[in-house]
C-alpha cells in the first residue's frame, strides 16, 4: 500500500488524533509489561522532555544513537526535523528545516566521521549530512536505472550503508526497487521491484545490513504489503523470505543477536490504530511481539499475528541504545514524542 492510500483510508482515524488530548494520554507513565520470554520491557511514554510548543513533531519516523550515546529523531516538522536527546530524554539540540518529507535516517561510521543518510519522500533525494546537519551530499531520482522517467515516481523511504561505503536506497513508496550506489553516489545496480516473484517487493519500506553470519554479510529488505523480510546478497541476488503473517513490519534493526522492528498495523485492522513491535532471534525466529500477540509456529512459520494492547498506534521505528533500552517512534499517532522501554528480563 502506498503511503496516499493509507493516509485516505485511515483520514478520519487520523483527524481525531492530532489534538492536544492526544499528547497528553501520551505524557503519562505506563508500567505495562510489554513482550514474552526473554525480551521483556516496560514502558516509559513520559520518556520525551521536550516542549511542544517549542519543538513539535508531526510523525516521529526513525531514529538513530550516535557514539556520544545521543539518541538522534527525524520528523517531518519542519521547524526542527532534527531532534536530539540524552538517553533521559532531555533535549540536546535540534536542527533542519528543509526536509518537509523527512522519512528514513541512517547513521554510518565513515572513516570514523559520523554521518547521517536522510531519505525524503516530498523532495524525492537521499541527503547525506554530519552530525550538525551540514550537507555532504545529495542523491536525486535514479535515471541512470532506466526504470524511472521522473523524479515524482522515486520516493526513498530507507538507506542502509555496507561497511566499504556502498548505498543502498529502498525506493518503499515508489516502485520498490533497491539502488545501489558507490560511496561516492555512482551508480551500480538496482534490483528487487514490483511483480509476482519471489524476488519481487512490494512496499519495500526498510532495508538494513545484516552481518550476524560471518560467513556472508547480507541486506534484509522490508517487504511491507507482503507482511515480510526479504534477504539479498549483497549483489542483490534473492535468498528467501522471512514470512511474518499479519505484521506490516517498518525497517529491520539489528543489534546484537537480534532484529528488532516496528510493525505499523496489523492485517487483521488495517484501517485502526493496531501495531506493535516484534522481536525476531538470529534464526529469524518471533521470541515476543511488544503490545502483540505471541508468535505461534506450524511446520517452521508463525500463524497469524495482531494487536494485542493498545499501548501503540502506529509505530514506525525502534532505536536499540548502548544499554539494551528501546525508543519506538511513532507515525499518524497525535504528534506523540518517542516512548522509552526498559527491558526487565
Amino acid at each position: 500500500m502506498k503511503r496516499s492510500s493509507f493516509i485516505r483510508n485511515t483520514g478520519l482515524a487520523a483527524a481525531g488524533m492530532f489534538c492536544a488530548p492526544a499528547i497528553l494520554k501520551a505524557n503519562k507513565r505506563d508500567d505495562l509489561m510489554l513482550g514474552q520470554g526473554k525480551k521483556q520491557y516496560r514502558i516509559n511514554k513520559a520518556w520525551s522532555q521536550v516542549d511542544f510548543s517549542k519543538n513539535p513533531v508531526k510523525d516521529c519516523h526513525e531514529m538513530v544513537q550516535d557514539s556520544k550515546g545521543r539518541i538522534i529523531l527525524l520528523t517531518n516538522e519542519v521547524k526542527n526535523n532534527i531532534i536530539i536527546y540524552d538517553k533521559k530524554g532531555k533535549l540536546i539540540d535540534t536542527w533542519g528545516h528543509e526536509y518537509p518529507g523527512g522519512h528514513g535516517l541512517t547513521l554510518f561510521n565513515e572513516n570514523g566521521h559520523e554521518v547521517l543518510f536522510i531519505c525524503d519522500n516530498n523532495r524525492h533525494q537521499v541527503i547525506k549530512t554530519d552530525l550538525k546537519g551540514s550537507v555532504l551530499m545529495t542523491l536525486d531520482y535514479p535515471k541512470e536505472t532506466e526504470k524511472y522517467t521522473k523524479a515524482e515516481e522515486y520516493i526513498p523511504t530507507e538507506t542502509a550503508i555496507a561497511a566499504n561505503g556502498d548505498i543502498y536506497v529502498a525506493d518503499g513508496y515508489g516502485k520498490d526497487f533497491i539502488i545501489q550506489y558507490d560511496h561516492s553516489g555512482k551508480y551500480i545496480r538496482h534490483f528487487g521491484g514490483r511483480g509476482d516473484k519471489d524476488e519481487n517487493l512490494l512496499n519495500a519500506h526498510g532495508i538494513c545490513v545484516d552481518k550476524r553470519d560471518k560467513k556472508q554479510t547480507t541486506l534484509i529488505v522490508t517487504s511491507r504489503q507482503q507482511n515480510a523480510f526479504k534477504r539479498y546478497t549483497m549483489d542483490g541476488k534473492y535468498i528467501n523470505t522471512v514470512p511474518l503473517p499479519g505484521a506490516w513490519v517498518c525497517r529491520p534493526v539489528i543489534n546484537g543477536d537480534h532484529l528488532y522492528a516496528a510493525v505499523l498495523k496489523s492485517s487483521s485492522a488495517p484501517d485502526k490504530p493496531s501495531g506493535w513491535v516484534t522481536v525476531l532471534d538470529k534464526n529469524f525466529k518471533v521470541v515476543s511481539n511488544l503490545g502483540g500477540t505471541p508468535a505461534v509456529y506450524e511446520n517452521g512459520k508463525p500463524g497469524e499475528m495482531h494487536q494485542s494492547s493498545d499501548v501503540f498506534q502506529y509505530p514506525h521505528d525502534v532505536c536499540i541504545d548502548d544499554e539494551q533500552n528501546m525508543y519506538v517512534a511513532q507515525w499518524n499517532s497525535g504528534h506523540v514524542y518517542p516512548y522509552k522501554l526498559e527491558p526487565v528480563v
